[in-house]
């Protein structure tokens, strides 16, 4: 999906105005230098455990989940033209610029406890509401 979204949102696509999602994010954003996500300590920490081959988490929200749009993480080690990078060279965030629209200001987290472990985006700026697992949520219009 967010492979998709990057296609639309390239230069010169004829089918970027016809992408609800895509003008949606236009509309409501800043420009991509102004846009900042936060990495939590316990997240850096996690990820110096176990981004020891270079990779990164990758961050991707994508349609879908009971609230309209949910979070995706994924282990990487391939960077794109669109992609931001957060944190520290050993422990980075990386999220393209369409998913960045989308969470703007909001905190990479890892959270661990006894029934689940695992990365989260706490303090969304521009999430209305989400479920109760917090995988997914919906965007303040």
């Amino acid at each position: 999906m967010a492979y998709i979204l990057r296609q639309f949102a390239k230069p010169g696509s004829l089918m970027r105005a016809a992408n609800p999602i895509r003008q949606l994010a236009t509309a409501s954003s800043k420009p991509a230098e102004n846009q900042q996500i936060q990495v939590s300590e316990s997240c850096l920490k996690r990820l110096r455990e176990i981004c020891t081959d270079g990779s990164f988490l990758r961050v991707t929200v994508e349609g879908g989940g009971c609230s309209g749009f949910q979070y995706k993480f994924d282990l990487d080690s391939k960077l794109n033209d669109d992609d931001r990078q957060f944190g520290e060279d050993n422990a980075k965030v990386v999220i393209d610029t369409i998913s960045l629209d989308y969470c703007n200001g909001a905190t990479v987290d890892y959270h661990s406890e006894l029934i689940r472990a695992g990365f989260r985006m706490i303090a969304n700026p521009l999430a209305e509401q989400g479920c109760s697992c917090g995988t997914s949520f919906s965007i303040k219009l």
